[in-house]
C-alpha cells in the first residue's frame, strides 16, 4: 500500500467536474506507471446528485483499473485543503490496495460476520449510513462486531437528495435489486468498505465542544428523562452549575438552548483523577458523546435528552467552541504524526508514511464554524501534512462502535510499500 491518488473539482456542470478530476488523476497515474488502484472513493455534493449514475459511469469508464467504488453524496465535502460547502463539488481518491485486502458492502450484500467468503476477515470498516434507519446506534454497534477490531468509522449521509450512497463491487451485480442498485447506487441503508487486518490505519476523534459545567454522575434516569445527578434533582444541579436562578424560567430555557449534553458510557473502572466528579474537564475525550438537551420538567426537576442515558453515566454540559475545536484538531494531527514517527525504523517525515486519509466532520463545523472558507480542511493539512485526503460533512459521525455529534473523525492509512512518496 503506497501513496493514494486524489483529485477534486468545483465545476457546476457534472461532466466538466468529472473531466477535471479525471485529468488530475490521469496526470498522477502517468508519473507512476505499472501501479493499480482497484478501489475508488467518491464524494460529491448534492448539486451533482441528479447525475450521480452518469457521473459514476463516466469515472468508471475512464478508469477501468478501478474495479470497486464506494462513497456518498452530502451537502458538503472536503479534499486536500478545500471545502465544498453547499456548492458544487466532486472528490475522488484511488487507493493502492490489492482486492484481497478490502470488501465493498451494502444493504443487499452486507458485511458477513466473523469470516466471509474466500476467507476475508474484516479488521475495520468505513461506513456510510442513512440517519433515518431505525435503531441506528444498535446497527452500528452490530456492524462493528463483525470486525476483529470492533472498530468502524464514517458518518451519517444527509443532503437535499436524501441518503445517497455508492457501493459498487467487482464481485458481481445485484440481480433483481433494480437499476440503481445494479449500478452500485443506493438510497438509504448502510454501505461502505471493510479492510483486512494487514491494512494499517491510525485513527482519532476530535471534539468540537468544550465543557462548561463540572462532571456529574447520572444517578436516576428513565429513558430520555434524567431525574437526578449526583443524588440530587437534575434540574437543580444544572441551574447551580450554570449560575441560573430557577425563578426566571424564560432565562433558564434560553440558556439551556445554548448548551449540549456530553455524556460518558458507564464503566466498571474508576474515573481518572482529571475527570473526578465536580471538576470541569480540561478537554473532552473520545469517550464523550454529545447529544441535544430537548426539554425540561420544572415540576419534577428533571431534564430530557435526545438519547436515553443510563444510570451511572458521566454528565457535563458543553457548548460549541471554535477555538477548542481548532486546538483539538491540531492535537490529533500531532498525535498521529507522533505515532507514525514512532513506528518508523529510521527518522523521516511522518507525512511520508501516510498513504491517504479520510476525514468525516460534522456538518455544523467546517469553514462556517472555524471562521473562514475551507478553514477546517486547511487546519487539517497544517496538522497532518500535505497528504491525499478526502471526506464529507455528516449528520452524525461514526467511530469505534458509537455515533458521535459535533466531532471530526480522522482515519489515516499507513503506507507499507517502498516509494510511498
Amino acid at each position: 500500500m503506497r501513496r493514494f491518488l486524489h483529485a477534486h473539482a468545483g465545476h457546476a456542470a457534472w461532466d466538466q467536474a468529472a473531466r477535471q478530476v479525471l485529468a488530475q488523476l490521469q496526470a498522477q497515474m502517468a508519473r507512476q506507471p505499472g501501479r493499480d488502484w482497484p478501489l475508488g472513493l467518491l464524494y460529491a455534493t448534492d448539486h451533482h446528485a441528479a447525475h450521480l449514475p452518469e457521473l459514476l459511469e463516466r469515472l468508471a469508464g475512464a478508469l477501468p483499473q478501478v474495479t470497486d467504488w464506494a462513497g456518498a453524496v452530502g451537502v458538503a465535502i472536503g479534499a486536500g485543503a478545500t471545502e465544498y460547502f453547499d456548492e458544487p463539488g466532486l472528490a475522488v481518491m484511488l487507493c493502492d490496495l490489492a482486492p484481497q485486502r478490502y470488501r465493498v458492502f451494502n444493504g443487499v450484500a452486507p458485511l458477513p460476520p466473523a469470516q466471509g467468503p474466500e476467507g476475508f476477515v474484516a479488521q475495520t470498516a468505513l461506513v456510510h449510513a442513512d440517519p433515518s434507519v431505525p435503531d441506528l446506534p444498535e446497527l452500528i454497534e452490530e456492524l462493528a462486531g463483525r470486525t476483529l477490531g470492533h472498530y468502524v468509522f464514517g458518518g451519517l449521509v444527509a443532503s437535499r437528495a436524501g441518503s445517497l450512497q455508492i457501493a459498487r463491487s467487482s464481485r458481481g451485480g445485484l440481480a433483481g435489486q433494480g437499476r440503481t442498485a445494479a449500478e452500485g447506487i443506493f438510497h438509504g441503508g448502510l454501505s461502505g468498505v471493510a479492510f483486512a487486518p494487514d491494512v494499517g490505519i491510525v485513527a482519532r476523534v476530535t471534539q468540537g465542544v468544550r465543557a462548561v459545567t463540572p462532571l456529574r454522575r447520572v444517578t436516576a434516569a428513565q429513558g430520555h428523562r434524567v431525574e437526578a445527578l449526583d443524588g440530587r434533582p437534575a434540574l437543580d444541579v444544572v441551574l447551580e452549575d450554570l449560575g441560573l436562578a430557577g425563578r426566571d424560567l424564560a432565562a433558564v430555557v434560553a440558556r439551556l438552548r445554548t448548551v449540549l449534553v456530553g455524556w460518558v458510557v458507564p464503566s466498571p473502572a474508576p474515573p481518572p483523577a482529571a475527570a473526578a466528579p465536580g471538576r470541569v474537564p480540561l478537554r473532552l475525550g473520545e469517550d464523550v458523546l454529545v447529544r441535544h438537551l430537548v426539554g425540561l420538567d420544572p415540576a419534577q426537576r428533571a431534564l430530557v435528552v435526545a438519547e436515553p442515558l443510563p444510570v451511572g453515566a458521566g454528565w457535563t454540559l458543553c457548548e460549541r467552541h471554535a477555538q477548542a475545536a481548532r486546538a483539538d484538531l491540531l492535537r490529533i494531527g500531532a498525535e498521529i504524526r507522533e505515532a507514525l514517527a514512532g513506528e518508523a525504523d529510521e527518522p523521516l517525515d511522518p507525512a511520508s508514511r501516510v498513504a491517504g486519509a479520510i476525514y468525516i466532520s460534522c456538518n455544523g463545523r467546517g469553514g462556517p464554524h472555524f471562521g473562514a472558507p475551507s478553514a477546517e480542511w486547511q487546519l487539517l493539512r497544517q496538522a497532518l501534512g500535505d497528504v491525499p485526503a478526502i471526506g464529507f460533512f455528516a449528520a452524525g459521525e461514526i467511530a469505534h462502535h458509537r455515533l458521535y455529534g459535533y466531532t471530526g473523525v480522522l482515519t489515516v492509512f499507513v503506507s507499507d510499500g517502498a516509494g510511498s512518496g
